[in-house]
C-alpha cells in the first residue's frame, strides 16, 4: 500500500490481447491516471504452459512495460484458474459435490482446499512467482488466488473427508466430546470413532445441523489453509511487500470466518458488487464497507474488486447511472478505504465474463463510461493526502458473525424464508441516518470503546462472547439483542432453560416460544408500531422494565421489547421483527445510551469523517437524493479547491471532500 496515494486501477488480463492493445492501454491508463493493476489473476496457463514447463518472457514484457509507465503491480498468484493440463493430468484435484459427483474441467476454482496434489502445484507456482517478482521494483503488493472459495467452498471428496475427520478429532479431541456437541443422541446418529466422521453428503432426509456447522467451519479453516500455504510459499522466495487476498464479504455473512484470517492480510482487501434491483444499494455498499473497517480498525483496507458499470451474473444487469461509478469508489474511501480497483481494466471481448463491464468497455475510450473512470482517477489525484487516514472512532457498532449465520442457515428452523441478515443491514441504516457511523465488527473485537452495541444477527454464541457483551453493558454501554441471537451455541445445539439463551441473564427475560408470523400477518405494538414475521411468548423478570408490548393476538399484553439496567448500562431485548416504527425505535435506544451525531445530518446525504496525523480530517459528503443539498462545513473542498467558510453545497448526485479547518 502506498502512503502517498489513494490506489487506483484494476484488475489487467493481458494474455487476452495482442501486444499492440498492450501499448495502447498503458496509454489510456496514464490518461485516467491509474496507478495499480492487478496482474496475473487468471495467467497460469500462460506462464506453465505444461507440467514444470514455463514461458516467462511475455510476463517479463508486460511488467516492464507498466513499470516503465510508473504503474504499480498488485500481482496475483493464478490459482483461481488451474490450467486444463494439470486437472486432465489430476482429475482428483476437482471439487465433488454434495450427490458425490465430481465436476469437470471447464470453470474457475476447480479445486478441492484438502487435496496433497493441489497444495503441491499451487504452491510451487506461487513460489516460481515469488522467486521471480519478488524483489522487482514495480510489484508492490502481493494478491494470493482470487475470491478463495467464491465457487469452491464446500468439498465432498474422499480428501476432503480425510481431512474432515483429522478436524474433528483435533477440534473434539474424543469421539465422545464430539457426539455431545453434536447431539448425535437424536436420530442415533452416534459415531463409533473419527474414522465414522466423512463430509456430510446428501441422505434422503435432513442432516445434524451441528454437523452442518461444523463442516462449514472446517471448510473456511481449509480455505484459510490455502491462503497460508501460498502466502508461506510467496515469503519463502523472498517476498517482503504487503501479501492479502480479496475477501467477499457481504451483509449476511461470505464462504469464510475472516475474523480467523485477519491477522495473516497485510491489507484488508475485499470485492464488492452491488445489486441492480437494490433501490437503496449504496446503503448496502456502506454496510460492507463498514464490516471490511471493522476487521482491521488500526489501517486503511482496500477494494480491490469492484464494477465500472454492469455485471454480468444478475437476472438484469443494468448500467450504473452516470455519476454512480464516482458515488461508490468515493464511499469506498469515505468508510476507510485507500483505494478503489476495478474488475476489470478492458472488458473482455469472449468468455463467462464478456458483458462484465470494464473501465475502458467494448465501445472503447471515447465514451461515457470511460470519460467517467478518467474523471475518477483525477479526483483520487486530488484526494491524495487522505492516503493512510482512518475512518474517526465511532461510539456505536453492529457485532455480527460470519459462522453465527452459518448456524441458521443449516438445519430446519421455525421460519425458513426469515432474511435474519436483514436485521443488521437495518440497524446499520438507521444509525447512520442519526450521523453515528456505525462499525460492524466480529465478536472477538474489543468492544471497550463502544456505547452502544447492536446484536442483530448472532443466532449462535460462544459464553465467552456472550460475556463480552455483559461485561460491555457492566462497564456503561447500552447492548441490545435481536430477536434471534442467543438461541443457539457455536455447535448449533439450542441453548435450553429459556429463550434467548446465551443472554437470557443479562436481558432479565424468559422467552417460552417463538411465535413467528405466516405470510402477510402482523402484529400491532402498543407503542403503534408494527412487529412483522416474528413474535414471541416472552415474560420479563423483576427488575426488567418493560418498554413495549404486544396489543392484540395471542400475545396481547405480553413484552415485545425490554430494557434492564446493567452496570453503568443498559441491556434491550427486541423480541420481534419491528418493521412499522423501527426508527424510533432505534432512536428511543440511541437516546438511552446517549450517544450523538459524529457528522452532520442531511437528509439524504452520506456524510463520514476520516482523521490523520496531526489532528487533520477530511468530512466526506455524499449526496445519493434527487437535489442539491447544503451541508455545514468550514475548509478547503478537495475536488474543487473552493474554500467552505460554514456550509457546503453538494450537488445532486455528487461528492465533496472537505479538509476541516480554518477556510482558505
Amino acid at each position: 500500500m502506498r502512503s502517498d496515494a489513494l490506489l487506483f486501477g484494476g484488475d489487467y488480463n493481458p494474455e487476452q490481447w495482442t501486444e499492440d492493445i498492450w501499448r495502447d492501454d498503458i496509454a489510456l491508463m496514464r490518461r485516467a491516471k491509474v496507478n495499480t493493476v492487478t496482474l496475473g489473476v487468471f495467467a497460469w496457463a500462460f506462464l506453465e504452459v505444461d507440467d514444470d514447463v514455463w514461458e516467462w518472457g511475455w510476463f517479463d514484457r508486460i511488467v516492464g512495460m507498466l513499470h516503465d509507465a510508473g504503474i504499480g503491480i498488485d500481482l496475483a498468484t493464478p490459482t483461481a484458474a488451474p490450467p486444463l493440463w494439470l486437472q486432465r493430468a489430476h482429475p482428483e484435484i476437482i471439487p465433488v459435490d454434495r450427490t458425490g459427483h465430481r465436476f469437470h474441467p471447464g470453470g474457475r476454482l476447480g479445486w478441492c482446499a484438502s487435496h496433497p496434489v493441489w497444495h503441491e502445484y499451487s504452491t510451487r507456482i506461487a513460489r516460481r512467482l515469488g522467486e521471480r517478482y519478488g524483489q522487482h521494483p514495480a510489484v508492490r503488493m502481493w494478491h494470493v488466488s482470487n475470491e478463495i472459495g467464491g465457487g469452491n467452498r464446500l468439498c465432498y471428496c474422499d480428501a476432503s473427508s480425510a481431512a474432515f475427520s483429522r478436524w474433528a478429532r483435533e477440534r473434539y479431541g474424543t469421539i465422545d466430546e464430539l457426539n455431545r456437541a453434536w447431539g448425535t443422541a437424536v436420530w442415533g446418529l452416534r459415531y463409533r470413532s473419527f474414522d465414522d466422521v466423512t463430509a456430510p453428503l446428501a441422505s434422503e432426509s435432513g442432516q445434524n445441523p451441528s454437523l452442518l456447522l461444523a463442516f462449514d467451519r472446517f471448510a473456511s479453516d481449509e480455505l484459510g489453509g490455502q491462503y497460508r500455504r501460498e502466502r508461506a510459499a510467496l515469503q519463502a522466495a523472498g517476498v517482503t511487500t504487503p501479501i492479502t487476498t480479496n475477501l467477499m464479504l457481504t451483509v449476511g455473512g461470505s464462504v469464510a470466518d475472516y475474523a480467523d484470517w485477519q491477522s495473516d492480510l497485510d491489507v484488508v482487501a475485499i470485492d464488492h458488487y452491488t445489486r441492480a434491483a437494490d433501490p437503496r444499494r449504496e446503503r448496502e455498499l456502506a454496510f460492507v464497507a463498514s464490516r471490511a473497517r471493522g476487521l482491521d480498525r488500526s489501517k486503511p483496507w482496500l477494494v480491490m474488486e469492484h464494477a465500472a458499470g454492469a455485471v454480468n451474473w444478475q437476472p438484469r444487469n443494468a448500467p450504473k447511472a452516470p455519476g454512480e461509478l464516482t458515488r461508490h469508489s468515493l464511499a469506498h474511501i469515505a468508510h476507510g478505504a485507500d483505494g478503489a480497483l476495478f474488475f476489470q481494466w478492458r472488458a473482455s471481448a469472449s468468455g463467462v465474463e464478456q458483458y462484465h463491464s470494464g473501465m475502458v468497455p467494448h465501445a472503447g475510450a471515447e465514451t461515457r463510461q470511460f470519460a467517467e473512470v478518467a474523471d475518477l482517477g483525477s479526483s483520487l489525484d486530488r484526494l491524495a493526502e487522505v492516503a493512510g487516514s482512518l475512518v474517526a472512532p465511532s461510539s456505536a457498532a453492529l457485532v455480527c458473525d460470519i459462522p453465527s449465520d452459518w448456524a441458521w442457515e443449516e438445519g430446519e428452523k421455525p421460519l425458513h424464508d426469515h432474511a435474519l441478515p436483514r436485521a443488521a443491514r437495518a440497524w446499520h441504516e438507521a444509525l447512520s441516518a442519526l450521523g453515528l457511523v456505525p462499525d460492524v465488527v466480529p465478536p472477538r473485537a474489543d468492544l471497550s470503546g463502544y456505547r452502544l452495541l447492536v446484536v442483530p444477527t448472532m443466532y449462535s454464541v460462544s459464553e465467552a462472547d456472550a460475556a463480552a457483551l455483559a461485561a460491555a453493558a457492566s462497564g456503561g454501554a447500552v447492548v441490545v439483542i435481536e430477536h434471534l441471537a442467543g438461541i443457539a451455541d457455536p455447535e448449533n445445539r439450542v441453548i435450553t432453560g429459556g429463550y434467548p439463551g446465551a443472554f437470557r441473564s443479562l436481558l432479565g427475560v424468559f422467552g417460552e416460544e417463538f411465535a413467528p408470523l405466516l405470510d402477510g400477518e402482523s402484529v400491532p405494538l402498543s407503542s403503534g408500531a408494527v412487529a412483522r414475521e416474528w413474535t414471541s411468548r416472552v415474560r420479563a423478570l423483576p427488575g426488567t422494565e418493560v418498554v413495549d408490548s404486544y396489543a392484540s393476538g395471542d400475545l396481547a399484553g405480553l413484552p415485545a421489547v425490554t430494557r434492564r439496567a446493567v452496570g453503568a448500562g443498559a441491556a434491550w431485548y427486541v423480541s420481534a421483527e419491528v418493521a412499522e416504527g423501527f426508527d424510533a425505535l432505534v432512536e428511543r435506544v440511541v437516546a438511552d445510551a446517549g450517544v450523538t451525531a459524529s457528522v452532520p445530518v442531511v437528509a439524504g446525504v452520506e456524510a463520514v469523517r476520516r482523521v490523520g496525523a496531526g489532528g487533520r480530517s477530511w468530512l466526506f459528503l455524499i449526496n445519493h437524493s434527487a437535489a442539491d443539498a447544503v451541508v455545514p462545513a468550514t475548509g478547503v473542498e478537495l475536488l474543487t479547491r473552493a474554500a467552505v467558510s460554514g456550509s457546503v453545497t453538494v450537488p445532486t448526485g455528487s461528492v465533496r471532500v472537505v479538509r476541516e479547518g480554518p477556510a482558505a
